[in-house]
């Protein structure tokens, strides 16, 4: 009785029927293989015999080995993928290899050629000499090589990391099968996963997955590695049924596959690298074409595809296609123009250079700067030299492709709005890098100039670019002659309401999803939340006896809470004394756990919250690599100059960097010795890709899409000596940072859209406090919009203000401001967006626009002017420990954009400055010392007893003056450790908490010598 074959031998069997009974394929033999030009003679003849009979007998009379030559020299040159879409030029003629498909069934001779291709499959090929090796399966294209695969078997206890194994131990990149760009990609396959590699290399292989992921994200479900169960076959089944097939494998030739060449910029040695989509590029692109195709123009599609994922890859093959995407007739094109969007200049760069690789048309990427060289270019005769100006002739001129950074967008959007007969899509990479210093100031002019609502900003009054690009699209509606195709890791709320898919439930979802936990699980990117190190400060501040400003600020001003927490804590944090102890730690733990890693060349990078906090760990990090003689160096990278906090002087990163040959490409030189630590304020925080970079310090607020942004610079794994990474976080704790990943760790979903009713009642309770009536609004707007003089303007809004100040209660003028605030916000955003029209909200939006910034709350101080009033009394840090911090996959489902009501409390709480401080000194000033141990005593025993023993100990002090800085510390150490067994039986607890833990063992010890060693040098300086 015969039985199912579940070998090896009958998988591969299976695909092989699979591509010659469904798929079109012939199967032919190994040895139909000529190894020593590495073609199935047979299968290349017969395909220029079919196609083109008259290049054939030319062939034929100059001899075939000549021609056979020829093409294996130009294979080994340029590559399979040119050679397939260019053919060979061989004496005279051109012979075509490959026949793409066309774009139109009308093309009935184009339709024929392609038709010609002879897609073959040869089983268990002898692809050399010297040897009895045999590869599984090989896929010939018009009898050239371009796809082996080795195959695995699980019911023979065989997976695919055997095959993989096999490629890089078993099989010699030096034969000709294997070398470079011969063929298009080699396959690593078993039953239930796929992986894929373009450059054999031995043992640094690297081998990408080539998965669906568990879900297919045809369902709301935790995405994951691996491939969903196929109901009607092998859970790989994709692999040979949709991607071998002829038309896709044709599609993949002519628009996916490409050899890049890139420089490094240091040696100016040339590398090529041969790129190959992976499955989730493939499917988003094609999806998104598809669904273009029959929906023509005016959609909106969000991408939400994992950092490290590939998306500048992803977002040119996609404008690239876009350029020759027909409606279903297949007569019209459906986009004039593709106007890709970055906030990078160096993606900018890339995804130029990029495009133009894979464009067959010359001069058909234009990047818009303004500049009058490249707009005399496009029309010598035009006089106006602007970013709209040159859009437009972008425009005019049929530029297909479009380039522009997000600061030029704003001119972008004008320039589309003026000419509506032009179909565009626009390609947004919008979820990266804060626009900052120059950059920042010149988008708030745009603004300003527009009358849009100013956006939020960081401590140096950076923009975040995803908020900048919702809203310039909001502030000009949606366009109806465009369609919208943003690609983010990190979706926002409204990010996911603007371009989202509406979902029958209400919610909003991504049209396509790559997710991080997938990217993770396939060991392309590396887990960031492993290995994740918390410290916490304990400190306490005190009131200044005066203030700069006299009695101004009192025990009874009063600020904003939260606000004021948040002040205070930057304030201790970036205290001298505070960055110090931190640098300590930072670069002794770098020199114990970090320097040998990637093959000692690994790097680290310091977030700070500012670029004053950057110059101080500059100058700290300076020191202390002076001191401990090392021969590392820290760069520091921020944006614009910035007064030093002790000289004034007006320093740049360049000033501070000093490097030796003048160069401040800090990419680049980060890569040299001795560079080893980059110290940044809000720039190479995101899309900043280097392998090297291993663990990162953190000194900053991180939360949200700031933290999955920032930490996931570390996750690049693409270096084979890279295979973990390390932070240690000196600002946020792990639930912090655990909350942040959840919403994006799997897909993340909008629950639902931002409900307008609550417009509604902001309107209500605004209206029924009587403060202005409908002819002030009235008046207003048709003030402002007549222009008249600005007098007049302000004594309506003045008017109502003083009627704030005196008929409202502070809790009332609170709940009023609090309320008027939220209206602007969220009327800005809504009125966008969403098709609904009440002339009452427009006016009263820009009242409120201009009302809130006169508004006073009585005492309620500017949160700015707390520091004036406050010093620092005391500073200590301690390790509270390293955990790996798995998000919750429960917490992928966002809410929409808040809208306050008010409800009866305040959207803000206020204190006086004397139950702030008594309040945040509670907060952090306590070390944990655990159960039954007075903590008020254990800090007098540390900070005052045991110091003043040791001042008292004449022979210790005389050992520590007469001593080099190593062996006092030696001497300190052996001496605290002394008193502290004292401690045994009479302070058990402080004994433990010395003993146990040794970071705060060690910074105990340092800090009591740093004591120790300035007061001798001191008393030897005064002899």
């Amino acid at each position: 009785m015969k039985t199912s074959d579940t070998s090896e031998k009958g998988f591969q069997k299976l695909i092989v029927k699979e591509l010659v009974e469904k798929q079109g394929y012939i199967e032919t033999k190994s040895n139909d293989f000529d190894r020593e030009f590495c073609v199935s003679r047979a299968g290349l003849s017969a395909f220029v015999q079919n196609s083109q009979p008259h290049s054939y007998d030319f062939i034929r009379k100059k001899g075939e080995r000549s021609f056979f030559s020829r093409l294996d020299s130009k294979i080994q040159k340029n590559g399979i993928v040119e050679v397939l879409r260019k053919g060979l030029k061989y004496f005279d003629k051109t012979i075509d290899l490959f026949y793409p498909k066309p774009n139109s069934l009308h093309n009935i001779k184009d339709q024929q050629r392609y038709e010609a291709n002879i897609f073959s499959v040869t089983q268990e090929l002898y692809y050399t000499a010297d040897n009895k090796n045999r590869l599984d399966l090989v896929i010939f294209l018009n009898g050239l090589p371009i796809i082996t695969l080795e195959l695995k078997n699980a019911y023979t206890h065989q997976a695919v990391k055997n095959a993989i194994r096999q490629y890089k131990h078993d099989r010699n990149p030096k034969d000709k099968i294997f070398h470079f760009s011969r063929c298009l990609v080699h396959f690593a396959a078993d039953t239930d996963l796929v992986f894929m590699t373009t450059h054999l290399n031995g043992k640094n292989t690297f081998f990408m997955p080539f998965n669906k992921g568990l879900n297919d994200g045809t369902a709301f479900a935790p995405f994951g590695a691996g491939n969903p169960v196929n109901p009607e076959g092998l859970k790989t089944a994709y692999l040979w049924e949709d991607i071998f097939s002829k038309e896709s494998l044709g599609n993949i030739i002519e628009k996916y596959a490409q050899v890049l060449t890139e420089k490094d910029p240091d040696t100016k040695k040339t590398k090529k690298k041969l790129i190959f989509p992976r499955y989730h590029q493939l499917t988003v692109v094609r999806k998104l074409l598809a669904h273009a195709k029959k929906n023509s123009v005016g959609n909106r599609y969000l991408i939400q595809h994992s950092a490290g994922s590939g998306k500048s890859n992803s977002i040119t093959w996609l404008a690239h296609q876009l350029t020759g995407l027909y409606d279903q007739s297949n007569i019209h094109p459906i986009f004039d123009s593709i106007v890709v969007v970055t906030d990078r200049t160096v993606l900018d760069a890339q995804i130029r250079e990029n495009i133009k690789a894979f464009a067959q048309v010359k001069k058909i990427v234009e990047a818009v700067t303004g500049n009058a060289s490249d707009i005399r270019a496009l029309d010598p005769c035009e006089t106006s030299f602007s970013k709209t100006t040159h859009m437009r002739l972008a425009l005019e001129n049929n530029k297909r492709i479009i380039i522009c950074t997000v600061q030029t967008f704003p001119w972008v959007i004008k320039a589309v709005q003026e000419m509506p007969a032009k179909n565009i899509a626009f390609l947004i990479d919008e979820a990266h890098s804060s626009q900052s210093g120059l950059a920042a100031a010149s988008m708030n002019a745009f603004f300003s100039d527009h009358n849009i609502l100013e956006l939020d900003k960081d401590e140096e009054g950076n923009i975040s670019t995803e908020d900048l690009v919702n809203h310039l699209i909001e502030s000009r509606r949606m366009l109806k002659n465009a369609s919208y195709f943003a690609f983010t890791a990190t979706p926002k709320n409204k990010t996911l309401e603007t371009f989202g898919c509406k979902q029958t439930d209400g919610t909003f979802k991504a049209f396509h999803t790559y997710s991080m936990k997938q990217a993770i699980q396939e060991e392309f990117i590396l887990d960031v939340l492993q290995n994740y190190t918390t410290y916490k400060s304990y400190y306490k501040i005190r009131e200044k006896g005066t203030t700069p400003r006299g009695n101004k600020i009192t025990r009874d001003s009063i600020y904003e809470t939260q606000k004021a927490y948040k002040k205070l804590k930057n304030f201790v944090e970036g205290n001298e004394l505070a960055i110090a102890e931190k640098s300590r730690i930072m670069i002794d733990h770098f020199n114990e756990n970090v320097r040998q890693l990637i093959n000692g060349s690994a790097r680290a990078m310091v977030v700070t919250k500012s670029i004053e906090a950057t110059m101080k760990y500059k100058d700290a990090f300076d020191a202390y690599l002076r001191e401990i003689r090392s021969p590392y160096k820290a760069i520091v990278a921020f944006s614009g100059k910035k007064a030093h906090y002790k000289t004034g002087e007006e320093l740049s990163e360049a000033d501070m960097n000093s490097f030796p040959d003048g160069n401040n490409d800090i990419p680049k030189q980060f890569k040299k010795e001795p560079y080893r630590f980059l110290i940044v304020a809000n720039k190479f925080q995101t899309g900043f890709d280097q392998p090297l970079l291993h663990t990162m310090y953190v000194d900053k607020e991180l939360s949200g899409v700031q933290a999955v942004q920032t930490l996931s610079r570390l996750n690049r794994a693409c270096n084979p000596h890279k295979t973990d990474t390390f932070v240690l976080d000196f600002f946020n704790n792990a639930e912090d940072i655990q909350e942040a990943f959840a919403p994006f760790h799997t897909t993340t979903v909008l629950s639902r859209e931002t409900d307008v009713n609550k417009l509604n009642d902001l309107q209500e309770d605004l209206d029924k406090k009587q403060l202005y009536c409908d002819d002030d609004i009235d008046r207003f707007f048709k003030r402002f919009y007549s222009k008249s003089e600005r007098s007049l303007l302000d004594s309506i809004i003045d008017r109502v203000a003083s009627d704030f100040e005196q008929k409202l209660e502070q809790e009332e003028q609170i709940k009023f401001k609090s309320d008027a605030k939220s209206f602007v916000r969220t009327y800005a955003y809504l009125s966008k967006l969403l098709d609904f029209n009440n002339p009452y909200w427009e006016k009263l939006w820009l009242f409120l626009k201009h009302l809130v910034p006169k508004l006073k709350v009585e005492n309620d101080e500017p949160v700015e002017n707390i520091l004036e009033a406050v010093d620092m009394d005391s500073y200590r840090i301690h390790k509270l420990g390293t955990t790996n911090i798995s998000p919750d996959e429960d917490g992928n489902i966002i809410e929409p954009i808040p809208v306050s009501t008010g409800a009866g409390k305040s959207e803000h709480e206020y204190d006086t400055l004397e139950s702030i401080i008594s309040e945040f000194n509670k907060r952090v000033g306590n070390i944990d010392w655990g159960e039954g141990v007075d903590a008020r005593e254990a800090e007098q025993i540390l900070t005052g007893q045991i110091p003043d023993k040791l001042r008292a100990d004449l022979e210790t002090l005389q050992s520590i003056k007469n001593s080099d800085k190593d062996n006092a510390k030696i001497t300190s150490d052996d001496k605290i450790l002394e008193l502290i067994q004292m401690l045994m039986f009479t302070h058990t607890g402080v004994y433990k908490k010395f003993m146990d833990d040794s970071d705060f063992k060690k910074q105990y010890q340092e800090f009591v010598f740093d004591v120790l060693w300035q007061e001798a040098k001191q008393k030897a300086n005064a002899v």
